[in-house]
């Protein structure tokens, strides 16, 4: 007995914690101090030069936030991760340990509008290059790699289309080039899918969406998968080169299969800055112990509704993999088979103005920018989350015109469906 591997639900709830050891608290105590009492000054002079783990000031490192970085990499099936500040602030560190100026990586061009963002435009000012990539054809992926090419993004649940990445397919891809796969994981949460299973190397989450699940804290987490072989053809000397400001240690060869995450924490959030604050951390680790509960209600009032609206009259179309006939469908199956998870889009046939009337008329759904909430959330991605993309990349990115963007929640599929039924008869 002593040797079985604890399930997801176990891991969801204990990973990472312990009792307090000084008052025997049983939930993870918020640390909220700044920093931590050396034991001596050779104690300090160790932490500080990476000859030690230990906690020296919370932008770096902190007890509550360790728990809950823990228990992701558990969940993910990972070494060792990271928290930091938001999804965004993942996304950033993980790129600033990978780039160098000049250089490339290919991403789908199925994401969050926040991410296309990111990658057209606040990435150019560190001269980091973005080449786009279709994630229904993975030769796409292919055809992209150059010589600058130094990483892959996916997302393996596309926000806000809901549509599913042949994981493995692009993963494939990714090590004939010689380089990482990273994969954004909000949608689906390590409960429906678990990229590293598929070949990812680093995995990222918006801990603000499924994992806190509650709307009420931001954060975002990097996951290091230990696979990838940083010091390979000196594509990464951030990792494989001596650090000065650590007297010459080479992270690949001092911290070995956790190395990135190391590197992440040590260079990204030490010197960009972008901390968890101790009472997110505690928010969202709490928050992850009802994840698998919570996730199979999302997925199973997400299929129910899709069910729905592909058999009512006003709806052009419903995107969900959940769904028989839909085109990701069988990627669903293989990679998702608890569920093709809460977020989907459908079209009206009344076109814009349909959708954004029909946002306006809903009642128990809140109309808002997130999604992964225990609320039902809806927006119109067009007008908002995509605004800043042309009319194209709209509809490349799954956010047409006509498309509307639901976050199911875990209420009753009843009173959703009635919600609905009343907005669109409006």
């Amino acid at each position: 007995m002593n040797d079985r591997i604890p399930g997801f639900g176990t891991l969801a709830v204990h990973a990472g914690a312990q009792p307090d050891p000084t008052t025997g608290a049983r939930a993870t105590p918020i640390y909220q101090t700044t920093s931590f009492v050396f034991n001596d000054a050779d104690h300090a002079a160790s932490l500080f030069g990476l000859q030690a783990f230990g906690n020296i000031y919370t932008r770096i490192t902190n007890p509550t936030t360790a728990v809950l970085e823990e228990r992701v990499a558990a969940l993910e099936g990972g070494t060792a991760a990271l928290a930091v500040a938001s999804g965004h602030a993942a996304q950033l560190v993980v790129f600033q340990q990978l780039l160098q100026p000049g250089d490339e990586f290919i991403a789908s061009r199925k994401l969050y509008g926040g991410s296309i963002n990111q990658f057209s435009h606040a990435f150019k000012s560190f001269g980091w290059n973005v080449v786009w990539a279709d994630p229904d054809d993975v030769a796409s992926f292919e055809r992209a790699v150059t010589p600058k090419t130094k990483a892959i993004f996916i997302e393996s649940i596309a926000n806000p289309a809901g549509s599913i990445t042949d994981i493995e397919g692009v993963a494939a891809v990714a090590r004939r080039a010689g380089v990482p796969l990273i994969v954004d994981n909000t949608l689906a949460s390590p409960y429906l899918i678990r990229p590293i299973d598929h070949g990812a190397d680093i995995v990222v989450h918006s801990l603000t969406k499924f994992l806190g699940g509650h709307g009420n804290s931001l954060g975002g987490i990097i996951v290091d998968a230990g696979t990838f072989d940083w010091s390979k053809d000196g594509k990464y000397p951030v990792l494989s080169e001596p650090r000065p400001e650590y007297h010459g240690i080479k992270l690949q060869e001092t911290f070995g299969n956790f190395s990135f995450a190391i590197a992440c924490r040590v260079l990204g959030l030490r010197d960009l800055g972008p901390a968890l604050s101790p009472f997110n951390a505690f928010m969202i680790q709490t928050g992850i112990e009802t994840l698998p509960l919570r996730m199979q209600k999302h997925s199973d009032n997400a299929k129910a509704v899709a069910e729905w609206l592909s058999a009512h009259p006003a709806v052009a179309a419903v995107n969900y993999a959940g769904l028989p006939n839909d085109k990701y469908h069988a990627l669903a199956r293989k990679y998702a088979p608890k569920g093709a998870g809460a977020v989907f889009t459908f079209s009206l046939k009344g076109g814009y103005d349909a959708g954004v009337s029909l946002v306006s008329n809903l009642k128990l759904f809140s109309h808002l920018a997130n999604v992964g909430d225990t609320r039902s959330l809806v927006i119109h991605p067009a007008s908002t989350t995509h605004s800043q993309l042309d009319d194209d990349a709209k509809t490349r990115s799954g956010a047409g015109p006509d498309v509307v963007r639901l976050s199911i929640g875990i209420e009753d599929k009843e009173d959703l469906i009635a919600d609905l039924e009343q907005a669109l008869s409006a």
